[in-house]
């Protein structure tokens, strides 16, 4: 470790599965991200997740994941936590990702479904998140897609799975009720793990079940909205909830093209641009950016939509 391990205690809120800036020739902007660790933290967001599905991790080049890692955590001097997506077809790739992850500072390895996965039976992947638990230099979080992913691992298996006690925090993306029962007892069982909502579209019933917090994609800018939501699921107040849970779809939508998502990533890294944070909105799945989607970004940064979304991207 570096010396730049979080000094804030291990708890739910706001993450973000933040996105990787990148440069003209598709490598990393490094000079983005101490911006990027600023503006998280003036939203009030608790840890980042580096080199996810929307921090492209799976597409970037390993000397490049490093230097973003050492970067954020050089950058955040403990002030946010830090977890990497570690993700590989066997375990011992996994665990060698976790010894370099450990290297570079992170603090929490985030552990998702291998890729491509032969001979993918029930207990053939239960042991392989097991070996994972057992041997990690580093605490494990899980990510689960559920349906979302060719080789998760079946539900019967995750409450033996939860068990283990370096699995110290899930994101939820699977969007099924029955797993989410499963993470609410696994929290009554070790009340230490932390279960976040990876679903950013539907928030509220998993916080009213019980969960940690959230694990957005969208948390670099709807951080400031999740944080409200969560205090009013806290309070009680679910109408106030459910009014913020529609404005910050609202404001998804209009940032990720529409209903359809069409500009997805490429309109996300549009908008940080628009912001100042980003340099570039080049990613390495080449999304499209229509014309509607750039404007309505632009409206709502420079406040001219009339919808005070400008005050929730920047966290004013």
């Amino acid at each position: 470790m570096d010396g730049h391990m979080s000094n804030i205690p291990f708890t739910g809120g706001v993450w973000s599965a933040t996105p990787t800036p990148l440069n003209a020739a598709r490598r990393l902007d490094a000079a983005s991200i101490g911006r990027l660790v600023e503006h998280h933290l003036k939203l009030g967001v608790t840890g980042v997740m580096l080199g996810g599905t929307c921090g492209e991790g799976p597409w970037l080049r390993a000397d490049d994941k490093e230097t973003l890692t050492r970067t954020a955590v050089a950058a955040s001097a403990g002030r946010l936590r830090v977890a990497l997506q570690v993700t590989d077809n066997s375990a011992g790739r996994v665990l060698a990702n976790i010894e370099q992850a450990a290297a570079w500072g992170a603090e929490i390895a985030v552990v998702d479904a291998p890729w491509f996965f032969l001979n993918g039976t029930p207990e053939r992947k239960l042991a392989h998140y097991r070996e994972i638990a057992r041997h990690s230099v580093l605490p494990m979080g899980l990510y689960d897609r559920g349906k979302h992913s060719p080789h998760a691992l079946p539900e019967a298996m995750l409450p033996e799975l939860l068990t283990e006690p370096n699995i110290v925090m899930v994101k939820d993306s699977s969007q099924t009720d029955s797993r989410r029962d499963l993470y609410v007892a696994a929290m009554k069982a070790r009340p230490g793990l932390v279960v976040l909502d990876g679903d950013e579209f539907n928030c509220v019933g998993y916080l009213q079940a019980g969960y940690s917090g959230l694990l957005l994609g969208g948390g670099i800018f709807n951080g400031a909205i999740a944080n409200r939501l969560i205090a009013a699921v806290r309070a009680g107040n679910l109408a106030e909830a459910e009014r913020l849970q529609a404005r910050m779809n609202d404001l998804m939508l209009r940032v990720y093209g529409g209903a359809k998502i069409e500009c997805w990533l490429t309109g996300l890294k549009e908008l940080l641009v628009q912001m100042g944070i980003f340099s570039t909105n080049v990613n390495t799945l080449d999304y499209p950016l229509t014309d509607t989607c750039r404007a309505q970004i632009r409206a709502a940064v420079d406040g001219s939509d009339g919808l005070g979304y400008r005050e929730d991207l920047f966290g004013t």
